[in-house]
């Protein structure tokens, strides 16, 4: 599912909800996600799961044009994603 068929689900499934408003809302969940990460700050949804932004400590690497040649690959923020209980549980088909 892309963002153009969930801004469509939203429309269809909250009623009073214009597809203008269920756009709306999905920006302005991702942005806020976005935007708590960046902040190293976790965003938690109950039973569905953890958005959090952990460092991904620089290491040593080949260079693929050069097998040869050691590289330092430098540390960067990363997004990570911890699925809650019910998801789990869904996912396993016992919901």
């Amino acid at each position: 599912m892309n963002k153009a068929q969930l801004i469509e689900k939203l429309h269809r499934e909250v009623e009073g909800v214009s597809k203008k408003q269920a756009e709306k809302v999905i920006d302005v969940l991702t942005n806020t996600i976005v935007e708590e990460l960046k902040n190293d700050r976790e965003v938690t949804i109950a039973g569905f799961g953890t958005f959090l932004s952990r460092v991904r400590y620089s290491r040593g690497g080949v260079n693929p044009q050069n097998p040869s040649q050691r590289i330092t690959i430098p540390e960067v923020k990363v997004a990570k994603f911890k699925t809650g209980y019910h998801l789990k549980q869904a996912l396993k088909g016992k919901r």
